[in-house]
């Protein structure tokens, strides 16, 4: 009786200890990632959209964070910002990924002051200095204009809209899973530079999904022996992509918007027709049915 429950415990023993280095050779594998360069993570309509009539110059001078949400926590005061700060760069991203580049011509203002500097630096140095043939320099060109500004920011971050869970346990074995669901929305114009006039005004939302996965095993194996494995996985869906695809999607709402407007037009007619037939479907607006010719005449007999 001594020698099995001697086996059997330092079976237990090698169990635990395989299980918790396969955990660790897992977990390893899983979270080290090597660096590498961001690819495009456009939505496909926004970065596949056929070109316009004409290019449009724009420019964004600031797309801040108007919620004031810091991290939820619910053991300790969390001072960091629920969603990302710099979401101006993520609204001049996706305006110049628009149509693969075709849409927009996105001019510098968020830090125009840097670029004011330079240019001051520039034109000192061409009055001071002559070129190598020993004549002037030529004077630096003007700045292009923007005909429109986009504006806005994200207007809400709302958490545990929806929460939840599922579990069962048999012979003390068992597993369950939890699951959380938050929201964030992105408020978007278009302000023409010449008349102030607001073009367009679009909101969207996205929301975030979060679950966490456990298992647990809580079995005698031997005369007071006793085995305990536990194990567990969660995934979060990043805010700061949620957040670049709510503002993608703000930016093909916002040239949809114009175009049926007038404001600005596709290249091709036809294809700006089947994208707004499309962008009101999305939008839960069902074309209206085409009503049925009149009856004509009775035949004659």
């Amino acid at each position: 009786m001594v020698t099995g429950s001697l086996v059997t415990s330092r079976r237990a023993a090698f169990l635990g200890f395989a299980c918790a280095l396969a955990g660790c050779e897992t977990s390893r594998d899983v979270l080290y990632q090597r660096p590498r360069v961001v690819e495009s993570s456009a939505l496909h309509d926004l970065l596949y959209l056929p070109p316009p009539k004409f290019r449009l110059d724009t420019a964004v001078f600031r797309f801040l964070d108007q919620t004031g949400q810091h991290k939820p926590n619910p053991n300790f005061a969390d001072y960091s910002f629920a969603v990302t700060q710099g979401a101006s760069n993520l609204l001049v991203q996706a305006l110049h990924e628009a149509g693969n580049g075709s849409w927009f011509r996105v001019l510098e203002r968020a830090n125009v002051g840097d670029l004011l500097q330079e240019r001051q630096i520039i034109r000192a140095n061409r009055i001071e200095y002559a070129g190598p043939d020993k004549k002037p320099l030529p004077e630096l060109g003007p700045l292009l204009n923007a005909g429109t500004i986009f504006e806005g920011g994200l207007v809400g971050y709302d958490t545990n809209t929806m929460t939840g869970g599922l579990g069962a346990n048999y012979l003390a074995i068992g597993a369950n899973v939890q699951y959380q669901r938050d929201t964030v929305s992105v408020s978007l114009r278009t302000v023409s530079t010449l008349t102030g006039e607001v073009l367009t005004s679009v909101e969207t939302t996205k929301t975030i999904y979060s679950a966490l996965l456990q298992g647990s095993i809580f079995k005698y194996v031997g005369f007071n022996k006793l085995l305990q494995v536990e194990t567990g996985l969660s995934t979060n869906e990043p805010v700061t992509v949620c957040v670049t695809q709510a503002i993608e999607l703000a930016v093909y709402a916002s040239i949809m918007e114009g175009a049926i407007s007038g404001i600005w037009s596709f290249a091709d007619p036809g294809v700006q027709t089947k994208l707004i037939d499309g962008y009101m479907k999305m939008k839960g607006f069902a074309p209206e049915p085409v009503p049925p010719p009149p009856p004509g005449p009775p035949p004659e007999k």
